[in-house]
């Protein structure tokens, strides 16, 4: 089936049962807007990489006839080149191959895939990609990830935490690096944090729950319960359900839980609620069928809020969150460093992004009959506020 080859910070391990704590670092690349994420990224120069782990191609012909055998498999890889500022090919001597695993298709995962590749393209790099989509298929996501482990690749990137443990129990002799990981290492995909000690690593989307429910208190002042709505199967939404019942009590609100196994039971758990508002964690099976609770949302007039931006843009309210492509851009970085210059997964701490950015959706708010304080709207920047 799948027969083609082809701001931040460290996350510091939290106490069992509590939210993860971050260590500050400088923020190492600006976020980009929409518009700047479609322009061609600039070139930078490659580095060396190590000798065994370097892709040698002998002229641009064999370069050539590489990218037809990727295009010929139906789309699912592609060869992306850096050139500099001549329009040269960079160091066209080395290439390399990245198998990439994504659990599901939205809005949020697609960035940080869009920013993994950015970030090596702006360091020079030469990489065939061998993108692959589990379409939320835990059993697609293993087959996908027994292919990659047969498979002669140069680095694995997997995006969410199904797809990440996929990949982390097939493959232990290949670089992996995930993100969009809410709690690497409650999903058992490394030994600590600080030292995962094995061949995985990456970036963690943990996001700010506290901040979030604060949020919605915010907006709506007299809000007393607030319904979630996730999938039990993803692990990484079970610890987020975890972090809203800590926080809750203290912004007097009741959770109520409405668990949807499928993406099929996304809108009848949305419609289950009577809540003031309803919160919608990183959770890959809702958040891929999300219009269904948008459409409950406005037509019970129940605020929905998420935990991320690329969902308040399609309709949610609301959040203090993080940007997915510039999360993706920071894991690419870790790339560079593991493919150019040696560095070892199992001594790249967890990474994770520092600076909260505020999301609003003035729509949204007006459907679901909320209105934004405009002291609210004029802190967000306006690139991160939709109409």
């Amino acid at each position: 089936m799948f027969q083609c080859a082809a701001d931040s910070a460290v996350l510091a391990r939290a106490p069992a049962g509590s939210r993860p704590r971050y260590v500050h670092r400088p923020r190492l690349h600006a976020r980009r807007s929409p518009a700047a994420r479609a322009a061609p990224p600039p070139a930078a120069p490659t580095a060396p990489r190590k000798e065994q782990r370097v892709k040698k191609t002998l002229a641009l012909t064999a370069t050539a006839v590489a990218a037809l055998a990727l295009s010929a498999c139906g789309g699912a890889g592609s060869t992306e080149t850096a050139t500099d500022s001549a329009g040269s090919t960079a160091d066209a001597g080395q290439s390399y191959t990245i198998g990439v695993s994504q659990i599901v298709t939205h809005d949020s995962l697609d960035a940080s895939v869009e920013g993994f590749k950015a970030a090596l393209a702006d360091a020079g790099l030469t990489v065939g990609y061998d993108d692959q989509n589990a379409n939320n298929d835990q059993t697609v996501a293993a087959n996908i990830a027994g292919t990659f482990a047969a498979g002669d690749y140069d680095l694995i990137l997997a995006v969410a935490t199904p797809m990440a443990q996929a990949v982390a129990q097939a493959i232990t002799d290949t670089p992996v690096l995930f993100t969009a990981v809410t709690d690497p290492e409650g999903a058992g995909l490394v030994d600590t944090n600080e030292a995962p000690g094995g061949n995985v690593t990456g970036t963690s989307d943990a996001n700010p729950v506290k901040e979030q429910l604060e949020l919605i208190k915010e907006i709506v002042p007299d809000a007393t319960s607030v319904g979630v709505v996730y999938s039990p199967g993803e692990s990484n939404s079970v610890v987020q359900v975890e972090w809203v019942k800590e926080a809750a009590p203290d912004l007097g609100l009741e959770v109520v839980e409405a668990p949807a196994v499928t993406t099929a039971d996304v809108q009848q758990a949305a419609d289950s609620l009577d809540v003031d508002a309803i919160y919608l964690p990183t959770d890959n099976t809702v958040i891929s069928s999300i219009d269904s609770v948008l459409q409950v949302g406005e037509s019970k007039q129940i605020p929905v809020f998420a935990a991320e931006g690329d969902s308040v843009a399609k309709g949610a309210i609301a959040t203090y969150g993080l940007s997915y492509y510039q999360l993706g851009y920071q894991t690419g970085e870790m790339a560079v460093r593991i493919l150019t210059e040696g560095a070892d997964p199992a001594t790249m701490p967890v990474e994770t992004q520092q600076d909260l950015l505020l999301y609003l959706n003035l729509g949204a708010a007006e459907r679901m009959g909320v209105t934004l304080p405009q002291s609210l709207i004029d802190q967000a920047d306006p690139e991160n506020v939709t109409e």
